[in-house]
């Protein structure tokens, strides 16, 4: 889970950091450092609002009985995982045109008031911290041990800090198109363990039937590997959700998933033909 936590807090992380070192940048640079102040609140507020979203899943699914709680896993595991899939996606079709787009709605912003620059620093960074605490909980929710999920978790975050900083001092020069589609690829092979996961948690709750019918079991295959087979198993899990025992369910989820999606997700973009100018659209309607 380490590793998989690690790649949601990098990515999710450097995402708000792009936006935030935008939107300081363009006030900077356009000498309204006055305006910073509403911006870092939004951006605080964002960042408080995810982690009390974050405790409030635990504090509730810590509440419920057992086949309520995997329920409430499953289901939220299901709906974390559309979230990410479109958040992949969506910033594969619009990261060019990211700084544009913030730059556009902070202009906007400062002619209306030190409110609107706050809403605009809110709404830019508190999607992407909902969207990471949702997935974060699922994944930690499903590890047997809780400590190193959030350390990965701490440490991507660190990471893309890290990086939105040095980004936005001029001192390290990033592809991020290239670096999108890379951690893409990461975290959908991750989002289809969650998702089959997530389906093995609805048949713990006996919504879905076939708890009991097995399309493998990682652990017979590593059992007598000893240490280095625990190891195995361990990093499998961390990375695929690869259970002890996986059901069929699960398994077909998992493939149903992953296959479709990464073919996608992979298949080269189609060119952007821009559009003809209105004056010559007109002239050739008449």
């Amino acid at each position: 889970m380490l590793l998989g936590n690690y790649l949601i807090g990098l990515r999710e992380g450097l995402e708000a950091s792009l936006v935030v070192s935008i939107l300081i940048a363009y006030l900077v640079k356009s000498g309204n450092r006055q305006a910073l102040k509403p911006v870092w609140g939004g951006v605080g507020t964002a960042i408080v609002l995810a982690v009390a979203f974050g405790v409030a899943l635990s504090v509730a699914s810590g509440e419920m009985q057992f086949k309520t709680q995997e329920a409430f896993g499953g289901f939220l595991s299901i709906i974390a995982v559309g979230l990410v899939t479109w958040m992949v996606f969506w910033m594969r079709r619009t990261a060019r045109f990211m700084k544009a787009e913030l730059e556009g709605r902070l202009q906007g912003a400062l002619s209306m008031g030190t409110g609107a620059l706050f809403f605009v620093a809110f709404l830019a960074v508190g999607r992407e911290g909902l969207e990471t605490a949702l997935f974060l909980w699922t994944n930690i929710s499903n590890a047997d041990n809780s400590t190193e999920p959030i350390i990965g978790a701490v440490l991507g975050l660190i990471t893309a800090a890290l990086l939105g900083y040095l980004l936005y001092r001029g001192g390290l020069k990033l592809n991020l198109k290239r670096f999108f589609t890379i951690t893409g690829v990461a975290l959908i092979v991750v989002a289809a363990g969650v998702f089959g996961y997530g389906f093995h948690d609805l048949q713990e709750a006996s919504i879905l039937p076939g708890l009991s019918t097995l399309a493998f079991e990682p652990s017979g295959w590593f059992g007598g590997l000893g240490q280095v087979g625990r190891w195995l198993q361990t990093a499998l899990q961390g990375v695929f959700n690869l259970t002890p025992q996986v059901t069929l369910a699960q398994a077909i989820a998992w493939t149903v998933y992953l296959v479709p999606v990464m073919l996608l997700f992979l298949r080269p973009a189609k060119p952007v033909v821009p559009a003809a100018p209105r004056e010559q659209t007109a002239d050739a309607g008449r």
